[in-house]
């Protein structure tokens, strides 16, 4: 049976906000920018249209703003690998990625690529890195890969895209009723003694927010799925059971056993993690031989969901209990383990081969196990939900994009979360990544395209066009819009501080945490620059005009930053986007209405 992989101790969850990171990964990378293959033309992209992207990028001059990287997406590869290696499509890419590679740096750019951690690629190939991050590091290296892409489908260890739904197994711990603790008697007595029930419900307590009580047992001991824009990225996204247990003796030994009903969907598993106070003792599937009972029948219709099986106790496991109080945890969170596990073991190759490698690696699991929590350890930027347009273009075909849907394809979806994020990027970690940006693409208008923009660079987004470029000439409307100094300033900062929301019309305690999924408000964000600068926008998010005064003051400012920013009495200020200069002697920063969608966002320079 496939499982996943043993777990160093550095790459558990109670290890997750220790700060440190794995295989050399480096740090104090800026949000990379450049261009991206897939919303331009899905997996339609060729070695021709790659070429002329490179070419326009610096025709427009877009190399001297910052947009380095030319990343090829899904389809670039042969549907299978050859003698185990990674291998060009050759009707699309006939000269192969070395000397495409090879042309990209010719142009002083840099190059990337995409491979997944599952089985396949999302768009099929069989051709992922699960089992193959020794050869596929050593081609990476060999062809001058700079940014690498890796995505999650046909994951083998979680129900992500194209997986099969029952591997939540190893995902979720089993519904519990109870645990069973029996004292070892004296050493060289046989017999022993005092068996101790305690329920689940009535004697455990829930930590966290995942699980529930249902009927006399608790479910959903895991870790919330958080592709979709429901869950929101703040606060603890997983749950554990805890029991406390009072021990008289020192060093007292118990078999522990757990009465528990096995399942494989999303909030019931088979996969149990074992915690008294602060060590892990148990770490595997309840029950191996039950898993092939949790599949559904050949046949069975896809929409029925597999049955769960009886309440049945487990074999025991043998713990320890300090004398005086203990906790015993019951969990499961190798939603986040396995998959940060997955990610880097492809690090770990790059590192052997090239320890001075300084290849951007970005995770593309779509927010899935919260990789906010834990990616830093070995990425330079997650993406926080699922695609932002499922209508990409091709050849000939802008493809389109949204700024209101009701899922995670629009512009506002992947606004409203990583808006809210801004705890967990930096320099010294990463980068949280709202994906590709939708500018020129049909749906979207001119002052949509102008805020989706000032919403990526105040978020410290990555910046990666997502536009066919042969359709940008120097001056027009989206050209003004990507090569805007002013934007590409704020969100290239040196001290790399993603904006905080310190105001929005539906906050009602906390904006800068509390996550607002309507967009019939208007949002102000405030970012940190060097030279003690501050960038702040007000936006518009909804499609509305929005007639009321909205403003905030520097002391509003000053207390989300505690003592991060040097304030003045006197600022000289300038719109990012008309290039309007004022001064501003009050402290008050504030509009009289503002257009649907729309933006004022400005530099406010003190004057000590």
């Amino acid at each position: 049976m496939l499982t996943p992989d043993r777990l160093e101790t550095k790459g558990r969850y109670d290890s997750f906000d220790n700060g440190e990171v794995f295989y050399n990964k480096k740090k104090n990378h800026l949000p990379a920018m450049g261009w991206n293959s897939w919303n331009a033309f899905g997996s339609g992209n060729t070695e021709a249209l790659t070429k002329a992207m490179a070419d326009k990028i610096v025709e427009l001059g877009l190399d001297k703003l910052g947009y380095e990287y030319v990343i090829l997406d899904d389809g670039c590869y042969k549907p299978e690998r050859v003698g185990g290696k990674l291998s060009n499509e050759e009707t699309k890419f006939p000269g192969g990625f070395k000397q495409l590679s090879d042309y990209i740096h010719s142009k002083g750019l840099k190059f990337g690529m995409y491979n997944d951690i599952g089985t396949n690629l999302c768009a099929g190939a069989a051709v992922g890195t699960c089992g193959h991050e020794k050869e596929d590091a050593e081609s990476y290296i060999e062809w001058g890969v700079d940014f690498l892409k890796v995505d999650n489908c046909y994951y083998p260890f979680d129900n992500a895209t194209f997986s099969n739904p029952e591997n939540a197994a190893y995902t979720f711990a089993p519904n519990i009723r109870a645990i069973k603790l029996i004292k070892q008697a004296d050493s060289g007595a046989e017999e022993k003694s005092g068996e101790t029930i305690l329920s689940a419900v009535k004697d455990g307590r829930i930590n966290g927010s995942r699980a529930s009580v249902e009927n006399d047992y608790v479910t959903g001991l895991g870790t919330f799925d958080g592709t979709g824009p429901e869950s929101s990225p703040v606060g603890v996204r997983s749950s554990e059971l805890a029991f406390s247990v009072k021990n008289d003796e020192t060093g007292t030994e118990y078999e522990l056993s757990v009465e528990y009903q096995s399942g494989c969907m999303e909030g019931v598993g088979n996969w149990l993690q074992i915690a008294v106070n602060d060590e892990l003792i148990f770490d595997e599937f309840l029950n191996k031989d039950l898993i092939p009972s949790l599949k559904k029948p050949e046949g069975e219709e896809e929409d029925k969901e597999p049955e769960l099986l009886p309440f049945t106790w487990s074999d025991p496991v043998k713990i320890s209990l300090r004398q005086g109080d203990n906790t015993i945890r019951l969990m499961n969170h190798r939603r986040q383990e396995n998959t940060l596990n997955s990610y880097a073991r492809l690090l770990k190759e790059l590192s052997i081969i090239n320890p001075d490698h300084d290849i951007i690696y970005s995770a593309c699991e779509w927010g899935k196990t919260h990789p906010q929590n834990w990616a830093y350890k070995v990425c330079d930027s997650w993406r926080i939900l699922n695609d932002i347009t499922f209508r990409v273009g091709s050849d000939g075909d802008p493809g389109h994009g949204a700024w209101v849907e009701d899922y995670t394809t629009s512009v506002t979806t992947q606004y409203s979360k990583a808006v809210i994020m801004d705890e967990f990027a930096g320099p010294d970690k990463g980068w949280n990544d709202p994906d590709m940006l939708m500018i020129g693409m049909n749906g979207l208008d001119e002052t949509q395209c102008r805020t989706h923009m000032t919403m990526w660079c105040m978020m410290n987004s990555p910046l990666m066009l997502g536009l066919d470029l042969r359709r940008v000439e120097k001056g027009d409307w989206i050209y003004n819009i990507i090569a805007n100094k002013d934007a590409i300033s704020i969100n290239q900062d040196e001290l790399g501080i993603q904006a905080k929301r310190v105001y929005s019309t539906l906050a009602i305690e906390e904006p800068d945490k509390e996550y607002i999924w309507d967009i019939d408000r208007v949002d102000v964000l405030v970012k940190p620059l060097k030279n003690n600068e501050l960038a702040i926008s007000f936006i518009n998010v909804s499609t509305d005009y929005k007639a009321e005064k909205v403003s905030v003051t520097i002391a509003d400012i000053e207390k989300y930053f505690d003592g991060k920013i040097k304030t003045a009495k006197e600022y000289k200020v300038r719109n990012i986007w008309t290039g309007e200069t004022t001064e501003n002697t009050t402290g008050v920063f504030e509009i009289d209405g503002i257009k649907a969608c729309d933006n004022l966002t400005i530099i406010a320079t003190p004057i000590f």
